[in-house]
């Protein structure tokens, strides 16, 4: 077992889940660990943990969200786990850095703060999803990955992003 999946147990197996779906989703994420050594990596066709954060202001009153190249979706940062990554919150991290090009994010907490899952066109993704903070020389800058990178108020995320995003602006809303 690498450090990421050990990382990855130990993180699901003491996050405490907000509500029941959660933690069905929690349990699930376990159980597709418990039989896929290799159920970080996107090579696990059957599916893999992925790590993603919201990224939100100095202010807090807004977050950056990116427009996906592939899904034409509006979303928070995030994708593959890597496997050089320590653990998963640091996965998640990295991933941020590399699609909003700021430096000095850090994590609102090293916890989750919900977990999503979804199909992609790659495979099934069970995204663990965090939230980071922006320091207050934020300036972002649209990786590859990217069709467009902008700074949504609260209340302008429904009206472009999916329910899932809204849900993970919900939970880390509570949070501030």
């Amino acid at each position: 077992m690498s450090a990421l999946h050990a990382d990855a147990v130990g993180v699901l197996q003491g996050w405490t889940a907000p509500d029941a779906g959660q933690d069905a989703l929690r349990h699930e994420y376990l159980e597709h660990l418990a039989g896929h050594p290799d159920g970080l990596l996107k090579s696990c066709r059957a599916g893999h943990l992925t790590g993603s954060a919201l990224v939100v202001d100095p202010s807090r009153d807004r977050v950056l969200l990116t427009l996906h190249a592939k899904l034409k979706m509006w979303l928070q940062m995030g994708g593959h786990c890597e496997p050089q990554d320590a653990a998963l919150r640091e996965s998640a991290l990295r991933e941020a850095v590399e699609e909003s090009g700021i430096r000095g994010l850090r994590l609102l907490r090293e916890d989750p703060v919900n977990l999503d899952r979804h199909l992609t066109p790659c495979a099934w993704h069970l995204d663990v999803q965090y939230a980071a903070l922006a320091p207050e020389d934020a300036v972002e800058a649209i990786s590859d990955e990217s069709l467009d990178l902008r700074w949504f108020g609260y209340d302008e995320v429904a009206e472009v992003a999916d329910a899932s995003v809204v849900r993970l602006l919900h939970r880390t809303r509570a949070l501030l």
